[in-house]
């Protein structure tokens, strides 16, 4: 009789381990903040930026510089993706244009084993300073001789961004 009287402290206790058990893992999956972000990340995140300073450049060697020659992205837009090599895609976004463009990426996810790393990012893509799109950006980098490229690029773009 004494077991049945002590059940419910025991069920707790099970409970409050389980749900310890549960908080830690999840804290442990979740990912850091912009500002804690280890070295490691910033290098893995470098070559994404030079590729962004190269875009808002109009420059389509900038733009190649971090890129893996040879390959190439999918841009998903209205449920259909559109592929392009990284070759058409800077001498697209490289000509010259009266319009300022920019992307901008937040919140990255970033993973890295060895010499391979994946970046998943919110982004927007500004045009003179408004949000023209907005979605999601994959990134798939890998490390070449101690230099992070950028593989593959996948991207969502659509137009109901929230006006900031």
């Amino acid at each position: 009789m004494q077991i049945f009287q002590r059940f419910p402290i025991v069920v707790l206790l099970i409970g409050a381990t389980a749900a310890g058990s549960l908080i830690n893992s999840l804290h442990a999956a979740t990912p850091p903040s912009a500002g804690a972000l280890s070295k490691e990340d910033q290098a893995v995140l470098a070559p994404i930026t030079a590729m962004f300073d190269g875009m808002a450049k109009r420059d389509a060697a900038a733009i190649k510089k971090p890129l893996l020659p040879g390959s190439g992205m999918v841009l998903m837009r209205d449920g259909k993706p559109t592929q392009m090599t990284f070759d058409a895609f800077a001498e697209a976004v490289g000509k010259p244009g009266k319009a300022q463009i920019e992307e901008r990426i937040h919140d990255p996810l970033v993973r890295i084993d060895n010499d391979l790393a994946v970046v998943w990012a919110p982004f927007e893509f500004l045009v003179d300073g408004k949000v023209d799109h907005c979605g999601t950006d994959l990134f798939n980098l890998v490390r070449a001789d101690g230099k992070w490229l950028i593989a593959s690029v996948a991207d969502t773009g659509r137009k109901d961004c929230l006006i900031k």
